[in-house]
């Protein structure tokens, strides 16, 4: 019988230590531990994952290997239990019943055990709740293009509220992994190629999540990204620089900023020692030096992984050893590590038993933090409690206006517009439009592979998806009804087959203007996905015949406008001359349709900058924009990586004007360097106008040129940016506080420094569009800067 069973209803119950909330965090948790046995304090470092079977339609890396068709649930429970992986987001269920499954199972762990301690429900929550039915918003990619943590932090603000409507408390949110090769197929799920950018909106996320009590997590840590040729799960060779001022950074800012409450280990080696092996990232760095208190969980079957790839282990009890060792608190998605003879062989001394009670009083602290301990714990939410046993289909709505409302929202700011030559945009209302291309019907552009529809939806062709996808093609023809609109895919996204390219054509030349649509279809580990985890490419060509489609189509002479959906950016220098507009939008959600076509209509004015550079050559790079002088075209080698369209770049359809630029209040002399002590800060303001005939946003910019230092720097980095929306005739003034903490890197001797001398702040368009320069001089001392050092660029809008 727990220790929850029910008292009589005139009897006083008196709390045991461990479920008074008055109480000390530490002494309750200290109290719950002592009383549990070893079989219970193991059983709370690992999850089961129900409904997971051994088929070969994975929604996780060697699923049909590690997962068995049978599980002896009466007696898994009967210890207790860590998690509940993904009770949501692994077949299609109606909310409302999901969450009274969810329940009741909750109510059975409670009984099993001898002290009724719930597990923690997680879920996928990247572009939305994982769940049938839920709104589905634009992918991390995207999130990027909108350069606005406010909006991202609403999104993941309404994200969290409706998964605690469901009785679900963890969220495996947000991917904080920094692009460092665009051909990896996990590049959809990145916010971009820029530390700051995806440290300040990753932050922004976990804001929002945290505020509706769910506990976000931190992942891929680290190094994913950064794997030999963009391959998964392959190695990566880097240096500790550039893994601390590159991939470490956003992890550093989410944490400590935004209050993160778990972080995931990634599945790569670096330098030869998976993270989940890595005492020193997982102890040392993030709690050590960090103050980290929160869970360390294990990526699916990442542990499991230490010894069937990485070779670290002899079978699961070493795996569950090394990991455990390092710092891993929880095995996921479900035991196999973490079971019996593990247990067996830290009774026998062969595991440190402190490790165990280390894992489990941190589990045990984060579940009192959910109120999972209170005496007072209920499992059922409140909506499904009320309809008690009452048919509840449909009770939760996933996908209520407002919901719908924030998806266009996110997917408007995200659309960008690369190339207008010639005023292409926006369409004529009356025009005769040809869309051809394979993504102009359905939604297949529209999904990142960590959507419900792209991820589990797929494996069930006869289920409608949940949430309204409106086509591009429904899109356009909705914004432009005086338009006549003719469609023909041409190909499919993927594969050979050229023998719809005369009827694409033939309709081109019928058209006064033609909208090509290709890009991507997003899955995972499927040989028909072109992104997405697992579906990583060789080269930076659009995939299959949509490069030659986007030929035939230009070869006809009319105009022609790309659209391109996808979760990568793609080579385009071979058409960009001959195109006359350019839009991209990274899986940009349920309501990326509308976004688009009000883009090409013109009733949206696109506001989205890159947070990827896109090539020129598919080959030649892969490179980012954040690299020192010899990582960009140079006289010593015949290879040039310049990017067709760079970083930060976007355009708008009204026109903006930079002026007025002050430091400190006082106008700028660009003849004499303004000092600056290297512990203090400089305020750069200047004016933005909107010199056009329609409201519209701008993005200023703000990077930082360190011409001189004692290790090689890269050429500008970004430290601060603001989104000025203005109406037209609107002025607004922009403040950048800089501190200059900001210019700090990793110094010779392997710590962050301040070092006086030059440094130039540069107020751009985008990472290579220079509008205004500001020289610096820091004067004093150099300076070692640690965690409590300044992170972010103050913005202020007047």
């Amino acid at each position: 019988m727990s220790d929850r069973s029910a008292a009589a209803p005139d009897a006083v119950t008196i709390p045991e230590p461990w479920q008074d909330p008055s109480l000390p965090a530490d002494k309750r948790v200290t109290d719950l531990l002592g009383r549990l046995t070893l079989e219970e304090k193991v059983a709370q470092l690992y999850g089961v994952w129900l409904g997971a079977n051994a088929t070969p339609d994975d929604m996780a890396p060697q699923q049909h290997e590690l997962v068995g068709d049978t599980l002896d649930w009466t007696g898994l429970i009967r210890t207790g239990l860590g998690q509940l992986s993904r009770p949501f987001g692994t077949a299609p269920i109606d909310p409302a019943q999901g969450a009274r499954a969810l329940a009741r199972v909750q109510g059975e762990i409670v009984a099993a055990g001898r002290f009724g301690i719930p597990a923690v429900a997680h879920e996928e929550c990247l572009t939305g709740v994982m769940t049938w039915g839920a709104t589905v918003y634009p992918t991390p990619l995207a999130w990027g293009a909108t350069f606005d943590p406010a909006l991202v932090e609403r999104m993941a603000a309404r994200i969290g509220a409706d998964m605690r409507r469901l009785g679900v408390h963890q969220g495996l949110a947000p991917v904080l992994d920094v692009t460092r090769d665009p051909r990896w197929g996990r590049t959809e799920e990145t916010l971009g190629e820029d530390p700051y950018l995806v440290a300040t909106l990753a932050t922004g996320y976990v804001r929002g999540l945290e505020s509706a009590g769910v506990v976000a997590t931190l992942k891929h840590f680290v190094g994913y990204s950064a794997s030999r040729a963009g391959r998964n799960f392959g190695p990566v060779h880097m240096g500790p620089r550039e893994l601390a001022d590159v991939l470490l950074f956003p992890f550093e800012m989410a944490l400590r900023d935004g209050g993160a409450r778990s972080v995931m280990h990634a599945y790569t080696e670096i330098d030869g020692l998976p993270p989940a092996a890595s005492a020193k990232l997982l102890t040392g760095l993030l709690r050590d030096e960090w103050g980290f208190t929160g869970t360390v969980v294990a990526d699916y079957f990442g542990v499991s992984f230490l010894e069937l790839h990485h070779g670290l282990a002899d079978g699961p009890v070493q795996a569950a050893a090394v990991a455990l060792a390092a710092g891993v608190d929880v095995e996921l998605p479900a035991v196999r590590c973490f079971g019996p003879a593990f247990v067996e062989a830290v009774r026998e001394g062969k595991v440190s038993e402190a490790l165990v009670d280390r894992a489990a009083a941190r589990v045990l602290r984060q579940k009192l933090e959910l109120g999972l301990l209170d005496s007072d714990w209920q499992p059922f939410p409140a909506e499904v409690e009320a309809a008690g046993d009452a048919p509840i289909d449909g009770l939760i709505d996933l996908d209520p206006p407002a919901g719908r409302a924030l998806a266009r929202e996110v997917a408007e700011e995200s659309v960008v517009l690369l190339a207008n030559d010639g005023g292409a945009l926006p369409l004529r209302p009356d025009a005769r439009i040809a869309m051809v291309g394979p993504l102009a019907e359905g939604s297949t552009g529209m999904l990142g592979c960590y959507t419900f529809p792209a991820h589990v939806g797929i494996h069930h062709p006869q289920l409608p998806t949940g949430v309204a996808i409106p086509s591009p093609l429904e899109s356009l023809r909705a914004e432009l009804p005086g338009a006549t609109v003719t469609h023909v895919p041409g190909c499919e996204v993927n594969g050979s087959d050229t023998a719809g390219f005369a009827a694409a054509v033939a309709a081109a030349q019928a058209a006064d203007v033609v909208v090509a649509v290709v890009g991507d279809r997003a899955g995972i580990f499927g040989d028909s996905c072109t992104s997405g985890e697992g579906c990583d490419v060789e080269s930076l060509d659009l995939p299959g015949a949509q490069g030659a489609l986007l030929e035939a189509l230009l070869d006809t002479g009319k105009p022609v406008v790309a659209v391109l959906l996808t979760g990568r950016p793609y080579a385009l220098g071979a058409y960009a001359d001959r195109l006359a507009a350019t839009v991209q939008a990274f899986f940009p959600g349920e309501e990326g349709g509308p976004a688009v076509a009000g883009v090409l209509s013109g009733r949206v004015c696109p506001s989205g900058r890159l947070p990827v550079s896109v090539p020129r050559r598919p080959a030649g790079g892969p490179t980012t924009y954040l690299g020192p002088p010899l990582a960009h075209a140079s006289s010593v080698t015949s290879v040039d990586p310049t990017p067709l369209y760079p970083f930060g770049h976007g355009l708008s359809y009204t026109a903006f004007a930079w002026d007025g630029v002050r430091v400190d209040g006082a106008p700028h002399d660009p003849d004499h360097p303004v000092e600056v002590p290297t512990e203090g800060a400089v305020t750069v303001s200047m004016t933005v106008h909107n010199i056009g005939d329609r409201p519209g946003a701008d993005v200023v910019q703000l990077y930082l040129h360190d011409p001189v230092a004692q290790v090689t720097r890269p050429v500008v980095r970004l430290i601060g940016y603001a989104r000025v929306a203005l109406a037209p005739g609107q002025s607004r003034r922009v403040d950048f506080r800089v501190h200059a903490d900001l210019s700090a890197f990793t110094g010779l001797a392997g710590t962050r420094v301040v070092e006086p001398g030059a440094l130039e702040l540069r107020l751009s368009r985008s990472s290579t569009d220079v509008a205004h320069t500001v020289a610096l001089r820091l004067v004093g001392a150099e300076r070692e800067v640690g965690t409590d050092r300044q992170l972010t660029t103050e913005v202020t809008l007047h």
